[in-house]
């Protein structure tokens, strides 16, 4: 965006206007001593001294390291077109569409967000956004105490560890409980996770792929919480459902999942969208804003706000949610990249990812002392386990210029060796070549 200063005239009338007499007046409540002494500013520099500083400062912020790394935030190729519609202006600047008469642009590109999420998780409804895929795991965990108006969910501890910790986070200041299941392997615990659902339990939270990689069919899973009563949670990473059964075909009660994949830059961690979405009979329980098509009195087309569950909207004790921060702006880059793609460039797009990464497998596990730890499935991630401790050799391997993936001795106590590795549709032949020979040297030489 553009900076657009005042000028010493402009500053002159509004502060003409307010009645003070300069700028230093506004700051005259803070006490002195919480001031600030100095910015520590450099002198002022033209626009073309600013621009070559910044590309330098590019350069060494780590810009050329080739990443392997996913847990959650993946490195995906973004069309032109989204850049270029995103920032139109009349979405650019655009915030809440709080006035349905001068905001059918945005209405309308958030109504087809909703269907497209829809489409994609094979579920009946969605809201507008959530914050990011963390909050959208703890607002279904919120939505199913709800709905059930019991206090006890079940958690996969192989769904991904930052999730699950906003998770308990929430569930604990709300007296209720989030009880964890260990996973089998790189796998969920089916079993255990079955024989541990009661007539207490709200919902069983899992995810696809897991923070391990594999992916898993939770079919049978649904049935047996249906069968008490409970529901089913289902986190999903949206690139993978170009290939794998969506949440609704495995019988989930609400998917969720993060929006950085489609369409959103990496940008050193947000800002991204999470989504959340699930069956029409659940859609008065959905935290945020909900857009819903209308007509006017001439008996045209419009998109008006039809549920705004929020706290801001209504008294407090009848809100859904008072953590269901929207963000309409990522997620109308989700919207453009899936209608970008289509759905033929979507399946397209999840099978070169499967395909680099069934590449990448069979080339790093043919390296002395590197093993799959994978029993079945994955998609675009899979974990290995190395012969020395796995966050060292990344640092190692960073010091080399590539990212090698997410170590996870620091989540899973006694998984120092694993290593969970990202291969994405933007890296090349040579790059996993290149990814393999100096695993190899690192380990060995």
């Amino acid at each position: 965006m553009g900076y657009c200063p005042n000028t010493p005239d402009d500053i002159r009338q509004m502060l003409e206007v307010i009645g003070a007499a300069s700028v230093e007046e506004l700051f005259a409540p803070i006490p002195a001593g919480l001031r600030a002494k100095s910015f520590d500013l450099p002198p002022g520099m033209s626009e073309l001294e600013l621009m070559r500083l910044m590309r330098e400062k590019a350069a060494s912020s780590g810009a050329d390291i080739t990443p392997f790394i996913g847990g959650g935030i993946y490195d995906h190729f973004i069309p032109a077109a989204v850049d270029h519609l995103a920032s139109r202006a009349e979405f650019y600047t655009a915030y809440t569409p709080y006035q349905p008469e001068c905001s059918q642009g945005t209405l309308q590109a958030l109504y087809e967000y909703q269907t497209t999420i829809c489409r994609l998780t094979g579920m009946e409804a969605s809201n507008a956004s959530l914050y990011d895929g963390g909050t959208a795991v703890a607002e279904a965990a919120l939505m199913s105490l709800r709905i059930t108006e019991r206090h006890k969910v079940l958690l996969d501890a192989s769904v991904n560890p930052l999730h699950r910790e906003i998770v308990n986070e929430y569930l604990h200041g709300l007296s209720a409980q989030a009880v964890e299941v260990a996973p089998q392997g790189c796998a969920s615990d089916l079993k255990r996770l079955m024989d541990s659902i009661d007539d207490q339990t709200a919902a069983v939270i899992v995810q696809t792929p897991n923070c391990f990689g594999s992916v898993q069919d939770f079919r049978e899973l649904a049935n047996k919480a249906h069968e008490h009563d409970a529901l089913l949670i289902v986190s999903c990473y949206p690139i993978a459902l170009g290939l794998v059964a969506s949440p609704g075909e495995m019988g989930a009660d609400i998917a969720v999942g993060d929006g950085q994949s489609l369409g959103n830059h990496l940008s050193f961690g947000g800002p991204y969208f999470g989504f959340i979405a699930t069956r029409k009979r659940f859609i008065r329980n959905l935290p945020g804003r909900i857009v819903g098509e209308t007509i006017d009195h001439q008996g045209r087309r419009g998109y008006v706000l039809t549920l705004q569950a929020r706290e801001q909207h209504i008294k407090r004790h009848k809100a859904t949610s008072n953590i269901c921060s929207n963000q309409s702006l990522c997620a109308l880059r989700g919207l453009i990249f899936c209608a970008a793609l289509g759905q033929k460039g979507f399946g397209e797009l999840a099978a070169l990812n499967y395909d680099k990464a069934q590449y990448a497998k069979s080339v790093l596990t043919s390296i002395k002392g590197v093993e799959l730890l994978n029993g079945g499935a994955t998609f675009n991630e899979f974990t290995l386990t190395l012969p020395r401790d796995a966050a060292e050799v990344v640092q190692q391997l960073l010091d080399k210029g590539v990212a090698a993936g997410l170590p996870l001795g620091g989540y899973y106590p006694g998984m120092e060796r694993a290593l969970v590795v990202t291969v994405t549709e933007k890296r090349t032949k040579e790059e996993i070549d290149r990814l393999a020979v100096l695993l190899e040297e690192v380990l060995w030489s």
